[in-house]
């Protein structure tokens, strides 16, 4: 089978299991008139920049993810800051948060609906309007910091699927 065929193939597979354990999505996260393109698991760390806040107190401010995106246990591509996702045939995305629902538990990051706002190069992320992320496990840091600048780190996991519209 070519490389086309296996990452189809297990988007496939993949995309299905994500949807059993998100079925029905929560209403804003949910694309209902997209169809999937490929589905991924991440594995990575959100990271963080200690900032002074609105109360003069230091605080964990959001900074990037930088995460592997893995398909039938490969490498397929990668996410960081943009944020952005890359996948190993040249092709990428950018987005911005269209939605957002609470993660399982406050140790894990919401699930998201991003709207696709660019386009890079030519492969299966061409024809990306939507980004969903899913089934989120860790990546929320919280509290107070004692160093302007200091950067620390929280291991996350969570499902991509990249949508495109009918």
């Amino acid at each position: 089978m070519t490389l086309l065929g296996r990452v189809t193939l297990a988007s496939l597979l993949l995309t299905g299991s994500a949807a059993l354990a998100a079925d029905p999505l929560p209403a804003p996260v949910a694309a209902p008139d997209e169809t999937a393109v490929l589905t991924v698991h991440a594995e990575g760390a959100q990271v963080y920049e200690c900032k002074p806040v609105t109360d003069g107190k230091l605080a964990w401010s959001f900074r990037e993810p930088i995460a592997t995106l893995i398909a039938g246990g490969r490498t397929v591509g990668r996410h960081y800051a943009g944020p952005n996702w890359e996948h190993v045939d040249g092709s990428a995305v950018t987005a911005r948060t269209a939605g957002s629902a609470p993660g399982a538990t406050a140790a894990d990051i919401p699930w998201l609906k991003l709207e696709v706002i660019a386009h890079r190069g030519n492969g299966l992320f061409t024809s990306v309007a939507t980004v969903q992320r899913i089934n989120t496990s860790g990546g929320a840091l919280d509290g107070a910091c004692d160093k302007v600048g200091a950067l620390r780190s929280a291991p996350y996991s969570a499902d991509y699927v990249f949508l495109r519209r009918d």
